[in-house]
């Protein structure tokens, strides 16, 4: 019976994925103003509890607020990670426990999510198709406009579930508009317009710069208004807003797989497979070199990163430091000076997390003033890798800078296969978003409140059940009202 039982399982989690795949066609356009159509759970979870723990007591964390970019959108709304230091953390509180949970039907992964002046949501959805720019109500999750992007490049012979060029990231600047990087090498200026709708105010044609085999990672201003982006093959590149002039630089034999960050003093912290970059602009507006540092590299490609490098975006912290994770066995977090002159060596400290044979991710750390939190991805190798009851490396851990060195708080053994979790500074949580391993082959996940100064489990609530619920690198979103998003391979979770 047990065989049996679990076969069945099986089957209707595969009915349950290929169902989510097949509406595709008929949730491509996101029409705006139709009907809201909940994700679809597996049938058979009916034993899963929909919550565990207890409701927490706010415990607010102090943190300098990192400095607001003059172009864009403000902090905690711009971006997929919070703002221009890509500190992934919130002063909002987010939810506290228990709550209904909301899913809308796109058979797109809206992934990166930020709030508008309006509080509402743009996001872009992506699919094996395409992405869509999307304006989404907050609490029905109604899409109210759309605009589809150009089709994804596939024939580039990179994986379309760890290649996040064309849109898995953008930004909402100080107007509102949404900037993007497209699959055809441009960067859209995207205003929204009243009915709502969208139309682009500026193209930017990189394609000169950016060959048809490539893709841009990754695009942001720096202070004076300049535009930075990044590409898949290692190009470096900014964009005069104004005059639309292109300036760019290869990296020779590297790549670069995620986001990058930019600071007050004109530093953009880039990290390529191979090294941790600050880059500034020269006279004439183009990308030079200030410092390179190149981090410990084991050379693997571990399961759960996308490519044999790094797998963060870099985050700075404070005034001075900028944190990575290296791809060394284990992996460690490393923590560098950032200023252009530094006196002795630009390492400040190092400390291993996770287990040898074990660690990876593809996350930005979470980071306060000197407390960075970092997420394990080990085996995450996409989609398949957690059906039917398949689970990956356990770990989130706590390091702190003390006295110049790294020092380890607290482990938790959560798993977390692949989320962008954040820091709530105003309740004193860290979110993510686990699937824990059960001996009955459902595939629960779960948003995941955890203790920031003890690293303990306060909470874990159910988004769903099934394939369509993975969340897939998609980050834990707060919107300024202090709901939590979740974006997942079926659309979008909503958890007040």
């Amino acid at each position: 019976m047990r065989q049996r039982a679990c076969g069945v399982r099986t089957l209707a989690a595969i009915a349950t994925a290929v169902a989510v795949l097949v509406s595709a066609e008929a949730a491509s356009a996101q029409t705006p103003g139709a009907p809201v159509l909940p994700i679809l759970g597996d049938p058979l979870a009916t034993s899963v509890a929909p919550f565990e723990g207890t409701t927490a007591t706010p415990n607010p964390i102090r943190m300098t607020a990192p400095p607001q970019n003059p172009f864009m959108a403000p902090n905690g709304r711009s971006n997929i990670h919070d703002d221009a230091y890509m500190t992934d953390t919130y002063r909002v509180s987010g939810p506290l426990g228990d709550g209904p949970e909301i899913s809308s039907l796109f058979a797109r992964e809206c992934a990166s999510v930020t709030f508008d002046s309006q509080g509402r949501i743009v996001t872009i959805c992506v699919g094996l198709d395409r992405p869509v720019l999307a304006l989404l109500d907050p609490h029905t999750l109604q899409t109210l406009a759309a605009m589809p992007l150009p089709i994804r490049n596939l024939t580039s012979g990179s994986n379309p579930f760890t290649d996040f060029s064309g849109g898995g990231y953008f930004y909402l600047d100080d107007q509102d508009r949404a900037v993007l990087p497209t699959n055809d090498r441009h960067i859209l200026v995207v205003a929204e317009t009243p009915g709502p709708g969208f139309a682009v105010s500026r193209d930017y044609d990189l394609s000169g710069v950016v060959p048809s085999d490539d893709g841009i990672e990754s695009a942001l201003p720096d202070w004076s208004g300049r535009l930075w982006f990044v590409s898949r093959q290692g190009i470096v590149g900014t964009v005069d807003r104004s005059t639309g002039a292109i300036h760019s630089m290869q990296l020779p034999g590297e790549g670069i797989s995620n986001s990058f960050a930019v600071d007050e003093t004109g530093g953009v912290y880039i990290v390529s497979d191979k090294a941790l970059y600050r880059f500034d602009a020269d006279a004439a507006g183009a990308p030079v070199v200030s410092w390179r540092e190149v981090y410990p590299n084991s050379g693997i490609h571990k399961p759960g990163q996308s490519d044999a490098g790094s797998g963060t975006t870099p985050t700075l912290m404070g005034k001075n430091w900028v944190a990575i994770t290296d791809n060394a066995d284990p992996m460690d977090v490393v923590v560098y000076k950032r200023g252009l002159g530094v006196g002795g060596s630009r390492l400040v400290c190092s400390a291993p997390v996770f287990q040898k044979g074990a660690s990876a991710t593809d996350q930005s750390l979470n980071a306060t003033d000197r407390s960075i939190v970092v997420e394990n991805n080990y085996g995450y190798t996409g989609p398949a890798a957690t059906l039917h009851g398949g689970v990956t490396a356990p770990g989130l851990t706590r390091v702190d800078v003390v006295s110049g060195h790294c020092r380890t708080i607290w482990t938790s053994q959560e798993r977390a296969p692949s989320v962008v979790p954040k820091i709530s500074l105003g309740n004193g949580l860290v979110y993510t978003y686990t699937k824990p391993q059960r001996s009955d082959g459902v595939d629960a996940w779960y948003l995941t409140a955890l203790d920031f100064r003890t690293g303990r489990t306060v909470y874990r609530r159910l988004a769903g059940t099934g394939f369509g619920y993975n969340n897939h690198y998609a980050p834990v979103s707060i919107a300024p009202d202090g709901v939590a998003y979740v974006g997942v391979l079926g659309g979008i979770v909503e958890l007040p």
